[in-house]
């Protein structure tokens, strides 16, 4: 997530990228060539051309706002998931206790076991961020050998613990002991194990009169809670903007930015000598503007990617575990996640 208020000019030419090289290559070449050939063929009258143009601006704009949307949600889940884990961090401290007990006991076994359902929760967090920065086969980073490069470059510089995952080795081996760790991982969706491993203490500690069934259900809603979440942010991870939009939209940009050359030429021909070498900087922004448009949509529909765009995973589980810790009364409490390079992860 940027965290600037407005772009700079080097992160909107590194944002373009290689693409205005070859528009302003193209753009040249077709000035040049109907400057020195007089090939009156090649002009394309603007009414269609600017038909084209209205079609693309109106698809690219139903893209990028499903982009949004898919963006938009997964920010929300993750909301959603901030607020319910506080409230597990309280209740679980509240709720789980000797008032119904027939064998008490001790304070800090109480603590040990509040500290346990807080911590495996923190583990489960920095699980979910782990398997949805997993690739799918329609994310950047499996696409050509040049966009691949690029997104690593991109993940490299702007991520924090995103390009080598050491964040979440850390997190598990400080929150889940090591035997329970070992067995977790082996499921396929360690996430889903972590949660149903929470409800099986919940249930022995219903067992030992540590909690009423009130509030059984209660701490089981919140488990439920968080299921929900987790499959929401799945089916955004899982299923893609669909391709007849997302793969669509660049071909039609791509025509325009073809034909559009062929219909300005001529039009700035008509003002004079200079017309001509005039209409190279008046189609690569034209150009740009459709080429961004297209790039915005197309790095916004996949939220969970670890690009800078995406959804900021890291900072809210830091944040969350911060607040979990705290309601623990530890003092040993990790810093949160500051942005690295106007870029917030």
């Amino acid at each position: 997530m940027y965290t600037k208020k407005n772009f700079g000019l080097v992160s909107i030419l590194r944002f373009s990228g290689i693409h205005l090289i070859w528009l302003t290559a193209w753009t040249s070449f077709v000035a040049v060539l109907y400057r020195f050939t007089h090939w009156d063929w090649l002009v394309i009258p603007w009414l269609p051309l600017s038909l084209i143009g209205t079609a693309v601006a109106f698809y690219v704009g139903f893209k990028n706002n499903s982009s949004y949307d898919r963006l938009w949600e997964a920010r929300k889940i993750w909301g959603a998931i901030v607020n319910d884990s506080r409230s597990w961090g309280a209740t679980t401290r509240a709720f789980i206790n000797n008032l119904s007990a027939k064998n008490s006991i001790s304070k800090q076994e109480l603590y040990d076991i509040h500290k346990k359902l807080i911590y495996r929760h923190i583990s489960w967090l920095y699980t979910l961020r782990c398997q949805l920065l997993t690739p799918t086969p329609w994310e950047h980073i499996n696409q050509g050998w040049h966009l691949r490069r690029t997104t690593e470059k991109r993940i490299k510089e702007g991520g924090v613990g995103l390009f080598i995952d050491e964040v979440t080795s850390q997190e598990l081996n400080m929150c889940l002991e090591k035997k329970e760790k070992d067995r977790l991982l082996k499921h396929t969706n360690t996430a889903t194990q972590i949660i149903d491993q929470q409800s099986k203490d919940l249930a022995d500690i219903r067992s030992r009169d540590l909690l009423d069934n009130f509030r059984h259900v209660e701490l089981q809603k919140l488990l439920h809670n968080f299921y929900t979440y987790q499959g929401q942010c799945e089916r955004i991870k899982k299923f893609p903007l669909p391709r007849q939009y997302g793969s669509y939209s660049f071909i039609f940009v791509a025509i325009f930015l073809f034909l559009l050359p062929f219909g300005i030429v001529s039009e700035f021909d008509k003002l004079g000598t200079f017309g001509i070498w005039l209409s190279i900087p008046f189609n690569i922004l034209i150009g740009w503007v459709y080429l961004m448009m297209e790039l915005i949509g197309d790095y916004s529909e996949n939220p969970f990617e670890g690009l800078p765009n995406d959804v900021p995973m890291l900072s809210i589980c830091r944040t969350i575990e911060i607040d979990l810790k705290e309601m623990l009364g530890e003092e040993e409490i990790p810093p949160q996640i500051k942005p690295k390079k106007g870029i917030l992860m």
